[in-house]
């Protein structure tokens, strides 16, 4: 067991120190919160954070919520390492871990970056020198600075546990390259002016395109690729994609093919317009490009995409993500492709999204994303690997792989090219489905995980952001999906 100290602003506790502290507890640590005389998070960015509570109906203060009545220690001269959240310039005696925005030491400059549409990187600095370790937060809406901050503090709390966690545990810290050059701490006049002059016309756009257009939609295509797969040559062009229509009542997305005794399916997220839950459906593929209409093969009483399909030991298999329901459930097909039965839990209690199964090294490994109970769901790659498909499945030692928004949650099945394995990674930094890039993996074992950055999918004009989302093939079909926003019914029928 070793000692941390957390050093909190004495007068502005939140949640997200808690948090943190009792993760490390959770890690078997002995761990004191310790109040330092500090201003915590500036008056006037309290006051825009309660206005857009109040404006956008946010019940939840989440990780930023005022924490009463905190019982704090006096400060321990023989602590193994000090954790300091209170957001002053104030030094301590080393060894201390520090969260930085931007070079910054106070959150007010993580949401300035926020309100001027910029996505804030998170270093932690030991002793105030150079990074140790860095993250690229996903922020899921750009058009709030409170839900933004939220999602920033979630990936603090990951990043600074899992680094504290290392140091105290006698692991090498390396030296992460520098990134974006050190700014000042912002004062009251930056907050106010990059609030109403970036985010505050910002939120009006976005309010007018919400009303007029489904703008979280997906369009589905494929297409026999004749041995050029998008994989082999990093681009969209080549064969014409067909788009697998829908009835305007809702949208397809994350398409996943199965070659079955001469025929070819196409399963698909399968969700109508305004709901929050999709259920998985089927379609069947023929010669001539023309497809069934998708009907529905499971539904559960939580969100369920990413139906990817696969054949294991004689049997038809499906792993979709299940996230919302804490469960990753493996599905066996009874009659394929009709009718599919629950088989087992392959990870209980745990927010589980796009899991994508690898046979490697005479094992079986699970690439996904995890949330920890705050934050975005694509952000934090992590990693299980089994001997079974049925399990146990055991997490990585370097879990979290990796916390970055352009290149931690999967966008489709692994692929062979040539001698590479190659797999899809989702691209958040434009936004949610934005952009996918593909990734080499270069070294797995029980103790490495090791990929490439992700390289850019180009369409035929090599825009490097086309917006797709997954990307999946067979020996004979691929398939992408791609954000489609559409107009909403009541204006079509006025134009």
């Amino acid at each position: 067991m070793s000692t941390i100290d957390v050093l909190v602003p004495a007068q502005a506790v939140c949640r997200i120190h808690l948090v943190i502290a009792e993760r490390l507890r959770e890690k078997g640590h002995d761990v004191a919160l310790v109040g330092v005389d500090a201003p915590g998070v500036p008056g006037v960015l309290e006051n825009i954070l309660f206005l857009e509570r109040r404006m956008l109906c946010i019940r939840s203060h989440k990780l930023m919520e005022r924490i009463r009545d905190v019982q704090f220690h006096p400060a321990r001269p023989e602590a193994a390492l000090r954790v300091n959240l209170s957001g002053s310039g104030e030094q301590f005696t080393s060894p201390v871990l520090t969260p930085k925005f931007a070079g910054c030491n106070s959150i007010a400059q993580a949401a300035r970056l926020l309100m001027m549409g910029r996505l804030p990187d998170v270093d932690i600095v030991l002793d105030e020198g150079r990074s140790v370790a860095r993250a690229a937060p996903m922020v899921d809406s750009r058009l709030s600075v409170f839900r933004g901050i939220n999602d920033v503090l979630a990936r603090v709390a990951t990043l600074m546990v899992d680094t504290a966690h290392r140091y105290v545990s006698g692991e090498r810290l390396g030296f992460v390259p520098p990134g974006a050059q050190a700014e000042p701490s912002p004062t009251s006049a930056d907050i106010v002016g990059s609030y109403i002059l970036s985010m505050m016309p910002r939120q009006a756009r976005g309010a007018f395109m919400r009303l007029g257009f489904h703008l979280h939609r997906w369009n589905v295509s494929y297409r026999f690729h004749k041995g050029r797969r998008v994989a082999d040559t990093g681009l969209l062009a080549g064969e014409p994609w067909i788009t697998l229509p829908d009835d305007g009542k809702r949208f397809y997305a994350d398409p996943f093919l199965f070659e079955w005794q001469g025929r070819y399916f196409i399963f698909v997220e399968d969700c109508p317009h305004g709901s929050d839950k999709a259920v998985l459906s089927v379609a069947e593929i023929f010669e001539d490009g023309t497809a069934t209409v998708p009907r529905c093969v499971i539904d559960e009483p939580y969100h369920l995409s990413y139906p990817q399909v696969f054949a294991h030991d004689g049997e038809i298999w499906m792993l979709p993500e299940s996230g919302s329901g804490n469960n990753l459930v493996l599905y066996r097909a009874e009659h394929f492709p009709d009718r599919w039965v629950r088989h087992s839990v392959l990870l209980p209690d745990c927010e589980i999204f796009d899991a994508t199964l690898l046979k490697h090294g005479g094992r079986l490994w699970l690439f996904a994303s995890q949330r920890d109970g705050y934050g975005s769901a694509s952000d934090t790659m992590a990693v299980f690997h089994s001997t079974s498909l049925h399990g146990p499945w055991i997490p990585h030692v370097a879990n979290p792989v990796r916390i970055d928004r352009a290149a931690a949650r999967p966008g489709g099945h692994f692929v062979q090219v040539g001698d590479r394995i190659v797999l899809p990674l989702q691209d958040g930094t434009h936004d949610y489905g934005g952009a996918l890039g593909l990734a080499d993996l270069v070294e797995l074992d029980e103790s490495k995980v090791r990929l490439t950055p992700p390289v850019p999918v180009l369409s035929s004009g090599k825009n490097p952001y086309p917006r797709v989302h997954t990307l999946n093939s067979t020996a004979h079909l691929e398939a992408i999906d791609c954000i489609s926003p559409m107009m909403r019914n009541r204006l079509r029928r006025a134009g």
